[in-house]
């Protein structure tokens, strides 16, 4: 199966038209606020002739011969593509003047992540803050998914593109474009309701959208160097439940608007997602009561807040976790592993592959005990198929393989120990903040170009979900 560098070239020429829109749309912004508008006319126009030049290349290209390979490419070249495009506004502004820490902002815009090199987020023009917001919110859904708004041609193989990229594997409507038609809807509908709350509660405008964009796409990039920790505890608890909201599969919510709640109810990862949030809630607030002076609604306000934002992989912060006790902080640390659901904006592993890791454990017990007993692993009062519990199990079993290699090459360029475990788990998951220096009230400007780089890589590859971006390198994918 040969790679046809002609239909990548296709669909990566639409994707960065799209950018240079998405791009385009911080111009206003600049013009509100008396600002430059040339980073972002100067980006909008490279990006539009690149993706001409690749367009006029392309113009043949039949996209209904593109193949798995071509599929695996674009995906992962496409993240890259963007990357490097949303680091332009950065590095024609000057207010990012480094190729690679610009770099490092925009993959980790896009990607949700949400870790950042800047020291003094205020001194940012509004402009740039808008951009740096903007690419949670388009990276949250999902670059691919906006290609096949533009390109039906696709078809089947833009359908294969989104659960790529997404993980999301149950299909809710018949039709490509139905299904991103619907996420849009309820993409849209979550982000202005967040941004309605916001406001609300005292938040100007600029800013409630920003918010919501990082929420709603559980990114976690803020206005403020102290994230969330200024503001009332009513905008922490608004930013808390949409943060909670914004994990939850999107496949539940357009149940819920079909009126469909038996499907709901029996949507296992559903449930377990909420006892793993509340389990977790309950635990640091007893942690944060009986080993610090706070009282206790201040108590579970600040573990409401956290557990929330590390198992949505937000990493929004009221409060230094790094100052909690240590189980405190290290079972949030353990939570960094958890991620949301399936089919939602975050990382991380995903509540369901917990929960079949879980019940495949249950049932190596039972065969102990019962050697010819048959049971399998049920997702939703459905049967699992065996190879999909098996590429689970092998799934979770690379997860800690590449957080490993990941900690282990940090340390190599001279990061310490604890650092390096954060900032390998914060990448993979797309969380954002580390331990330590580049804890939730610090960030990464220290760590060397090496370690940066590692970082990016960590990212894309977790948003990516480790198999998209690692099967391009592997010695089956280059044969033919």
């Amino acid at each position: 199966m040969l790679i046809n560098p002609v239909h990548i070239a296709r669909v990566l020429s639409s994707i960065l038209l799209i950018e240079a829109a998405a791009i385009a749309s911080c111009v206003p912004v600049a013009l509100i606020y008396g600002e430059p508008v040339e980073p972002f006319a100067l980006s909008a126009a490279i990006c539009i002739s690149w993706g001409g030049i690749l367009w006029f290349l392309s113009r043949k290209a039949d996209t209904r011969l593109i193949t798995n390979r071509d599929t695996y490419l674009i995906v992962t070249s496409a993240w890259l593509v963007i990357s490097l495009a949303a680091a332009l506004p950065y590095l024609i502004g000057k207010t990012i003047p480094s190729f690679i820490d610009a770099f490092f902002e925009a993959a980790s815009g896009l990607t949700t992540t949400g870790a950042s090199i800047l020291k003094e987020v205020e001194s940012l023009p509004y402009s740039i803050l808008f951009w740096r917001s903007l690419t949670h919110w388009i990276g949250g859904i999902g670059i691919i998914v906006l290609v096949i708004l533009v390109l039906p041609s696709l078809k089947m193989t833009g359908y294969q593109l989104f659960s790529l990229e997404s993980s999301m594997k149950e299909k809710i409507h018949p039709k490509v474009k139905g299904v991103v038609y619907r996420i849009m809807l309820i993409y849209l509908g979550i982000t202005a309701l967040e941004t309605a709350f916001l406001l609300l509660g005292g938040m100007n405008l600029f800013d409630s959208l920003c918010h919501s964009f990082g929420t709603v796409a559980t990114g976690g990039f803020s206005t403020r160097n102290t994230s969330i920790a200024e503001y009332s505890p009513y905008i922490q608890y608004v930013i808390a439940v949409f943060m909670l909201l914004s994990a939850v599969s999107y496949v539940v919510y357009y149940h819920l608007l079909k009126g469909n709640l038996r499907r709901v109810r029996l949507n296992d990862e559903f449930w377990f997602y909420l006892f793993t949030v509340t389990a977790g809630i309950t635990a640091v607030t007893l942690i944060l009561y009986t080993g610090t002076e706070r009282n206790f609604g201040l108590s579970f306000r600040h573990a409401f807040f956290h557990v929330i934002s590390q198992i949505s992989c937000s990493g929004f912060a009221t409060t230094d976790y790094m100052a909690f006790p240590p189980l405190g902080w290290f079972l949030l640390f353990l939570l960094m592993f958890s991620g949301g659901s399936t089919g939602s904006t975050t990382g991380g592993i995903k509540i369901a592959r917990h929960l079949i890791f879980f019940k495949n454990l249950g049932n190596s017990f039972i065969r102990l005990h019962h050697p010819s007993a048959v049971v399998p692993v049920k997702l939703n009062g459905q049967g699992v198929p065996e190879a999909v519990v098996n590429q689970t199990m092998v799934f979770i079993s690379l997860y800690f393989v590449v957080f490993i290699t990941g900690v282990l090459l940090l340390q190599l360029s001279g990061i310490s120990i604890m650092e390096s475990a954060g900032a390998a788990a914060t990448s993979m998951a797309n969380i954002g903040p580390g331990l330590g220096r580049s804890g939730n009230m610090g960030n990464f400007a220290h760590f060397n170009h090496f370690a940066k780089t590692i970082m990016i890589l960590l990212m894309i590859a977790g948003r990516l979900e480790l198999f998209t971006f690692i099967t391009v390198f592997t010695r089956p994918f280059r044969r033919n």
